[in-house]
């Protein structure tokens, strides 16, 4: 049932999540409501224990509200089933984390067709889509090399390209930045800035006010709830 009520292509509604720790409940979230839509850049900012990465755990389908109401692309995620959440995870949505959790005893080639094998591609086709994100990245010459064999940048970008690999719409990023140096991180950012501008719907968690400045939009949250939503003119054009 489609249930979205303009353009955005998330919607989220008064969204609460509570977690039980002992006898003590920890409200991240405390009725947060959000609309994004397609195309945007937005960062999401906020002091440890505001709630942005849980935010940005169920914008990704990896956990779900206790309450409050989730709509992607018009869907209640709270009406899909596991096959079809899992399926969103693989196929729309690309992930992209500060650790960059990677294989290690996997080439760049093999951890970028990862998406794929899930997604049931064949053997030639995931070869030849994972080396085109590759080389999107600037990586074509270091397709066979482990995690270990590469830098700290290098090894995001192999991430980045696993997060494009499935051609999803939506690209959400937990800390891009956090585990590089400046430079290498601002490199990272200006992969992103050419990512919005192919299209993709950015969504950045970040503590570094000159990471979120990259974006269009910054969101700013406090104990759960959203202190500040503005445009950021300086970001990335559109």
């Amino acid at each position: 049932m489609t249930v979205s009520s303009n353009n955005a292509v998330i919607e989220i509604r008064q969204l609460i999540k509570t977690y039980t720790m002992g006898l003590t409940q920890v409200h991240a979230l405390a009725g947060l409501s959000l609309h994004i839509q397609r195309n945007e850049y937005v960062a999401i900012m906020g002091p440890s224990g505001s709630g942005k990465s849980t935010l940005l755990n169920i914008i990704g389908c990896l956990d779900m509200p206790s309450g409050g109401e989730y709509v992607l692309n018009g869907q209640l995620a709270s009406q899909m089933d596991d096959d079809e959440l899992a399926r969103i995870r693989n196929q729309e949505i690309g992930f992209v984390f500060q650790t960059f959790n990677l294989l290690p005893r996997s080439n760049a080639l093999r951890n970028v067709e990862l998406p794929l094998v899930y997604s049931g591609i064949g053997s030639r086709e995931r070869t030849d889509r994972a080396q085109r994100a590759l080389q999107a990245v600037g990586l074509g010459d270091r397709m066979n090399h482990r995690p270990n064999e590469l830098s700290g940048g290098q090894r995001q970008r192999v991430a980045i390209a696993r997060a494009l690999v499935n051609g999803p719409a939506i690209i959400l990023a937990d800390e891009p930045t956090g585990a590089l140096d400046t430079r290498t991180g601002e490199e990272i950012m200006q992969l992103f800035r050419q990512l919005h501008d192919q299209g993709n719907t950015i969504i950045l968690v970040t503590h570094e006010e000159h990471v979120a400045q990259h974006s269009r939009r910054i969101v700013r949250l406090r104990d759960g709830l959203i202190e500040s939503d503005a445009p950021n003119p300086g970001g990335t054009p559109v």
